[in-house]
């Protein structure tokens, strides 16, 4: 049996509250006084991971700091406390750690979690920009948008993920825009796109109108809040939400039923797997992210695979690859923590037809 473990931390005070309900109750001042003292958490074990050809057992184990914390506290003493976690991982004798999160985000992107530790790293973005792919062309094309006339936005194009998902998405789609706050960042990788495919794509710093112009958007930006709201989105349009913390408020949920948002990163895990904690999605389902951690132990690479924010195409289709050795899937559609079928995109599809018809 291998061993992996994959960190997890709170995002939000709510977090707090459904694994423990009297700190839930504290003010948020003072529930971050204490989590600043709170020592790295075992969270769970997590066995029945098994595949044609190997099984493996792990663990969860917790960063007890909220996504708002990580962005505002010092980079060294967040970067301490996540690798605090990833000692007590070693302790446990996993031997990869995957980076779940912020934690996969803050600093260089796991390269110093990664010296400071004695077991392989991965932050799993290269197995979570797959399936995001994956899973934003098959969304789009039950809504009815192919590959010639499709409005595509990468929103946080510039990123370690957003920068590989827009090639990835260049190789099928025509009609592409790039936006990210960077603009130089943002030109030289339209270069890049160009040089590989031919194709040339729009750049915005201003992602704004660019929203209210996309049939598709992929939402991957680093933001601690949500930054797409129901006034933002055209009719009919599709949003891949990879971010964590979410990029699309939930009031886009309760406000427009004629627009489909998905989760990026969805899979299904093969074997007859337990987590034993619950993260919000129904057995068996993992994100990406975590799977990719999951992939390379079944595989027995110990290595640290996606680190840093260089990212290559190499990587994702090595990853892709090794997945489908493995029997990771594309768990079909969820949004907002439930399952969406592909009969209910059938009926947002519809009532945008009929709605605006004519």
């Amino acid at each position: 049996m291998s061993k992996f473990a994959f960190m997890i931390h709170p995002l939000d005070i709510n977090d707090f509250a459904r694994k423990f309900p009297l700190l839930g109750k504290m003010p948020k001042k003072v529930l971050y006084q204490i989590t600043k003292m709170l020592h790295p958490l075992y969270v769970s074990d997590v066995d029945g991971v098994a595949s044609e050809y190997n099984s493996i057992d792990g663990c969860f184990v917790g960063c007890p700091l909220v996504s708002e914390q990580m962005v505002e506290y010092p980079e060294e003493f967040v970067l301490n406390k996540i690798i605090a976690a990833g000692k007590l991982a070693e302790k446990k004798g996993a031997r990869i750690l995957g980076l779940g999160a912020m934690t996969s985000v803050i600093g260089d992107a796991g390269v110093t979690v990664a010296d400071n530790l004695n077991i392989a790293v991965t932050t799993g973005n290269s197995y979570t920009i797959s399936v995001a792919c994956e899973a934003t062309k098959k969304a789009a094309q039950l809504m009815g948008k192919g590959f010639e006339n499709t409005e595509v936005l990468i929103l946080g194009a510039t990123g370690s993920i957003g920068a590989v998902c827009a090639q990835i998405l260049a190789r099928d789609y025509k009609y592409i825009t790039l936006a990210a706050r960077d603009k130089g960042k943002l030109e030289r990788l339209a270069h890049r796109i160009f040089y590989q495919t031919g194709l040339s794509v729009r750049t915005t710093t201003e992602y704004r109108q660019a929203l209210k112009e996309a049939d598709v958007i992929v939402a991957v930006t680093s933001s601690v809040d949500a930054v797409i709201y129901p006034d933002d989105l055209k009719p009919g349009a599709v949003v891949c939400d990879v971010a964590r913390p979410r990029d699309v408020s939930k009031h886009v949920a309760m406000e427009r039923d004629d627009v489909l948002v998905i989760e990026g990163g969805v899979v299904e895990v093969p074997g007859n797997v337990n987590f034993n904690f619950n993260f919000g999605y129904p057995a068996g389902l993992a994100l990406a992210c975590m799977a990719e951690t999951m992939i390379l132990a079944l595989e027995e690479r110990y290595e640290s695979f996606t680190l840093g924010r260089d990212l290559t195409l190499a990587q994702v289709d090595e990853i892709t690859k090794l997945a489908n050795k493995h029997g990771f899937k594309l768990a079909g559609f969820r949004s907002f923590e439930r399952a969406v079928d592909e009969k209910e995109i059938e009926k947002i599809r519809k009532q945008v037809q009929e709605k605006y018809a004519g």
